[in-house]
């Protein structure tokens, strides 16, 4: 079932014009030399991964999918687009009817990618996927970097769960995708109920401060607390004197408290310290979360320490110093006339200096394994597929003759991710700074 099917409240009506102008000039020029009706052949694709990252990651798969699928013109859209006179009446026309019949493959939510990976292709007329461009990629680049830094972060925190909590630090429809990233690319909960309500997300969240603040003393607060949520709560025990705190938290919940949480100070040395006190009280079951600006750099200087979960807000949403993936999505092919499936295509590919230039030509793409079962490159090519490399390919149907063939549970897209991280070489997992861990090879 779809976000569509739902009707949920962080929906909106279309997304048929998150997207530029130009789309839509390019598609009225198109129409009106004949050119719009071409088949062609779209790809979205990175040149690079952000500076010193070894994998990149797929996320936002199902929202491409989503949006697809809600691309539609109603009357108050098509009275925009007049009144501001983007297109003319024989464009406005068209649109009024439009629907994607095309084709869309792509890499599978979760799946690890590098540079030149043919992450999404687009096949349709030309008026059909040129419309996608921008909604596609503002999709895939913001969810990809998020994902991106969630795995990061997962790989640092070494199987300690970790708790997505930075709807506060982004925008408000932003933050519900970037919850979703994040449990893709490895984090277990969300704060975020709208996350929760619409991606089925487990959420999680007890008290800040301001509850312990609201009552007269440290132990009213955490008395409220217990009686209200029960003794298997989180208590927040750094508002005042740790220690002390961390008393009167056992004194309130017994031996049973389910964990205590540390928000700010010298998490490792005061993990430590927590730590010895809660097994002095005889709170051995006790857990210990932090939280306060984490990243993964910081989540692995505490590797050592007695932290039972992570809580990660600000760098996560903002793709832990990388926003987006620079993803770009290109003409790489469309036939001379026609628009039947079947028409020949011509590869077709930008010249240009700086680094902008891309390879022509519908493209599949694989990874070869070593002996050990190991990725050993990424290949790429658009001719035949060697025999080899026939059961390794990457690509998989998302969208068949207009209809969604390729929606999965998000859990899918998760233990997707796992399995294709650990596939790769065992440097992939270093946080230092260095290349794209496998190569890409153009075949």
């Amino acid at each position: 079932m779809s976000a569509a099917d739902l009707a949920l409240p962080v929906d909106v009506p279309s997304t048929a014009l998150f997207t530029d102008r130009y789309e839509f000039t390019m598609l009225q020029a198109a129409l009106r030399s004949g050119a719009a009706h071409r088949r062609s052949v779209f790809e979205a694709f990175t040149r690079r991964l952000p500076e010193g990252r070894r994998y990149g990651v797929v996320a936002g798969t199902g929202r491409v999918l989503d949006a697809v699928e809600n691309f539609r013109f109603d009357d108050r859209l098509l009275a925009f687009l007049d009144r501001e006179r983007v297109v003319d009446a024989a464009t406005l026309k068209w649109l009024a009817g439009f629907r994607f019949t095309g084709d869309i493959w792509g890499y599978p939510e979760g799946e690890v990618y590098f540079p030149g990976s043919p992450l999404l292709r687009v096949e349709g007329s030309f008026a059909e996927a040129v419309l996608l461009e921008t909604v596609v990629l503002s999709i895939l680049n913001h969810d990809s970097a998020i994902a991106a830094a969630a795995s990061r972060m997962a790989v640092a925190a070494g199987g300690r769960p970790l708790m997505e909590m930075g709807a506060r630090r982004t925008h408000e429809l932003a933050a519900v995708a970037a919850a979703r990233a994040a449990y893709v690319g490895g984090f277990a909960s969300s704060s975020n109920l709208a996350a929760g309500f619409r991606y089925g997300l487990p959420t999680i969240g007890t008290s800040a401060h301001a509850f312990t603040l609201l009552h007269d003393t440290e132990r009213d607060a955490f008395t409220a607390q217990v009686e209200s949520l029960g003794r298997g709560t989180t208590l927040l025990v750094d508002t005042y004197d740790l220690t002390a705190a961390v008393r009167t938290a056992v004194e309130v919940a017994g031996p049973e408290l389910g964990a205590v949480r540390i928000d700010s100070g010298d998490l490792l040395l005061l993990a430590h310290r927590v730590r010895q006190q809660l097994d002095d009280l005889g709170a051995r079951d006790t857990k210990i979360v932090v939280t306060s600006d984490l990243d993964e750099y910081a989540i692995a200087s505490l590797a050592a320490a007695p932290v039972d979960a992570y809580g990660v807000g600000t760098s996560l949403v903002t793709g832990s110093g990388n926003p987006t993936c620079s993803m770009v999505y290109k003409l790489v092919a469309r036939s001379s006339g026609s628009s039947a499936p079947e028409a020949e295509l011509v590869p077709v590919a930008k010249k240009a200096l700086g680094g902008k230039t891309s390879v022509g030509g519908r493209k599949w793409a694989a990874r070869r394994l070593d002996a050990d079962g190991v990725a050993e490159a990424e290949v790429v090519g658009s001719g035949p597929v060697p025999e080899e490399l026939r059961d390794r390919q990457l690509l998989v149907p998302l969208v068949r003759r207009g209809e969604v063939v390729g929606r999965e549970p998000l859990d899918a897209a998760r233990a997707r991710h796992i399995a294709a991280r650990g596939g790769l070489p065992l440097s992939a997992t270093q946080l230092s700074r260095g290349e794209a861990v496998i190569p890409t090879e153009m075949a």
